[in-house]
């Protein structure tokens, strides 16, 4: 997480055309004083604590010191520039809870799977710190372009998750914690495993297992129990038991029909202190399972019923959460259909956003919701951004029954509704 310099080699005999970028004719003074140049930049420029170089202002007189203005003309300290390098603000530099919602509200989507694996990370410490423990880790595992291809199976996007669970989990072991990594039964972990050429400790500190474990010294190829078991719809074999020393348990790839097994392990988890007085008491990361999907199977038949979500999903708080809707709209202008996409973002503490895509790579920010938005309303906030726009009609040149045709008189799911027995920590 440190900002790191390159060494800068200088080569002080012999020959220089040998030493990009360095013209054969450069003279070690010069070469210094390029040197000093990019290291005088690299400082300026630095988005991160340097030890003793953490201002912005600090920076800008280091720089100063190493490159003469003769040397590259002026250094300028601009306060918009500066601003843009400042690392957000965090309880260990002062900075207050208003403070830190209040930019976690203004942060952008992650534009890499780095800068989201370092924003998860980061959202789920300050989750955790507030002793939430139950979390929701939601994003797009592949990139999108790749997600829409015929040939990319249930299986790759398994593993791109297992993956990237993995480093998720390794920004907690690094700090002592103990994590588990776990996937529903043994069978599925133990052909991931093979497949990934992992053992059952594939980093310090991290295991990967599974939810349903058989008992020690159950060595049996085919156990006929697994088998009814699996026809009635109870998980698939074993029992569901927590690892002794666990701070983290990951959970991925997890159905609908799966989900009590996680209920299960939190029964048997809430009440256990942590081993050591400065680490959290365990909490359950459900990463990528896309919850909102799987609530809508709650009340089929051989799933769990609906006061499945009264009595735990909603209580499982989403401290980062990426997902992209596309809609389609058409209208009486050309080209007579609009294609147009947004995303609910939101990165703990800060508010629901929802985010128009602009079409060129980048987000506007439409709205900020503390309160999480049905999928409807969600839609509606999109397209009422176009209408500002100018890009569909308003409201009132549609007219009202033409707009009831396009909504419907239901915008919400039965989840999204108010429900009596119900928390509102999935929604806040």
């Amino acid at each position: 997480d440190e900002f790191c310099l390159p060494a800068l080699h200088i080569p002080l005999e012999g020959d220089f055309s040998r030493h990009a970028p360095y013209p054969p004719s450069l003279s070690i003074a010069d070469a210094m004083k390029s040197s000093a140049t990019i290291l005088s930049l690299a400082l300026f420029a630095s988005p991160a604590t340097i030890g003793a170089f953490s201002s912005p202002w600090n920076r800008a007189n280091v720089a100063s010191t190493y490159c003469p203005i003769g040397a590259m003309g002026a250094i300028t300290v601009s306060s918009s520039k500066l601003c843009m390098n400042i690392p957000a603000p965090t309880t260990e530099g002062g900075a207050s809870p208003e403070e830190i919602k209040a930019a976690a509200d203004k942060e952008a989507p992650p534009s890499s799977f780095y800068e989201l694996q370092r924003a998860s990370v980061k959202a789920a410490k300050m989750a955790i710190a507030d002793d939430h423990r139950l979390l929701e880790i939601e994003f797009p595992p592949l990139p999108a372009k790749v997600l829409e291809m015929d040939d990319v199976s249930a299986y790759d996007v398994a593993k791109a998750n297992v993956n990237l669970a993995l480093d998720f989990a390794k920004s907690f072991a690094a700090n002592g914690s103990n994590v588990a990594i776990m996937l529903p039964d043994e069978d599925e972990c133990n052909i991931m495993k093979e497949d990934l050429k992992m053992d059952e400790k594939p980093y310090p500190n991290v295991v990967l297992t599974s939810l349903r474990r058989s008992e020690e010294g159950d060595n049996r190829i085919f156990k006929a129990e697994n088998l009814l078991i699996g026809l009635l719809g109870q998980g698939s074999g074993g029992t569901v038991k927590p690892i002794p020393n666990i701070n983290m348990y990951v959970i991925l790839v997890a159905s609908a029909q799966e989900l009590p097994d996680i209920e299960e392990l939190y029964e048997q988890i809430k009440d256990i202190e942590p081993v050591k007085s400065d680490m959290h008491k365990p909490v359950i990361v459900m990463y990528n399972l896309k919850l909102d999907v799987l609530r809508g199977d709650l009340g089929a038949p051989a799933f769990p019923s609906k006061d499945f979500q009264d009595r735990f999903l909603s209580r499982v708080k989403p401290v980062y959460y990426l997902r992209t809707r596309q809609y389609s709209r058409s209208t009486n202008k050309p080209p007579f259909i609009l294609n147009y996409q947004g995303c609910l973002f939101r990165s703990y503490p800060g508010h629901y956003q929802t985010l128009l895509d602009t079409g060129t790579g980048r987000y506007r920010k439409v709205v900020g919701n503390d309160m999480r938005p049905a999928l409807g309303e969600f839609k509606e906030q999109l397209t009422d951004a176009l209408r500002d726009e100018g890009a569909i009609p308003q409201k009132e040149d549609e007219g009202a029954l033409f707009g009831f045709l396009r909504t419907g008189y239901k915008t919400t799911t039965w989840w999204e509704e108010e429900r009596e027995n119900a928390s509102m920590e999935w929604r806040t």
